[in-house]
């Protein structure tokens, strides 16, 4: 195996490292109006590093956090740089459709879907947490009792860590830093958008500049 092969493969996997690790949980709504119908529990997951990450295999729980009662996520097979994702509860992916429509259509975002015995927000408080294809947690969140009809949203600083100054719950129609929120049919949050994240290609920069550091010592 020549050292160029090792070099590229392990370029390729200190990236893959790197992109699936900027995977964010950024909104959850535990509390719609609808009360399930014709909108599902749902939680909005972007990408804050600046490549497509596979989201083959990954799974979410909920509270409990435990990888053996979580589900499968389905119809979304991968997140681009910058872009922020809706996963719903949903049987089969039933409830998709219906869900575009409440929402207004929400062209151009994806929408995913996942199901399972107990798997459910509780609107008196809860948590959710994603883990990637080898099981580990990758991103989780934990909120409180929830305001019917109205999601909670969560912002992510630099080192990765939850940012106090942006989690709150989404309550009235405006823009939360670069969130913008709206209302469909008393249900309020802000599907598609997210703080901070950051400018396509940042992140690439910062791992070839410490990829190139270690190769020199």
């Amino acid at each position: 195996m020549s050292k160029q092969f090792v070099l590229v493969a392990a370029l390729a996997a200190s990236f893959a490292s790197v992109a699936s690790a900027n995977i964010r949980i950024t909104e959850v709504m535990s509390s719609s109006n609808g009360g399930g119908t014709p909108t599902p529990d749902w939680i909005e997951v972007t990408n804050f590093g600046s490549s497509a990450v596979d989201l083959s295999s990954w799974r979410i729980d909920d509270g409990s956090f435990n990888l053996a009662a979580s589900a499968v996520l389905n119809g979304i097979s991968s997140i681009a740089a910058g872009e922020s994702v809706i996963f719903i509860e949903s049987a089969a992916g039933a409830g998709v459709s219906g869900f575009r429509t409440f929402w207004g259509g929400i062209s151009g975002l994806q929408v995913g879907y996942y199901s399972g015995s107990g798997l459910g927000f509780s609107s008196g408080g809860d948590g959710v947490c994603l883990f990637d294809n080898g099981g580990s947690i990758l991103s989780q969140v934990s909120f409180g009792a929830a305001t019917s009809g109205s999601s909670f949203f969560f912002g992510w600083d630099s080192a990765g860590a939850l940012d106090p100054a942006y989690n709150a719950v989404v309550s009235t129609v405006g823009t939360i830093g670069t969130q913008v929120t709206f209302t469909s049919s008393s249900d309020t949050g802000s599907l598609g958008t997210a703080i901070g994240v950051p400018a396509p290609g940042a992140l690439a920069l910062l791992g070839l500049a410490g990829f190139a550091g270690r190769r020199r010592r």
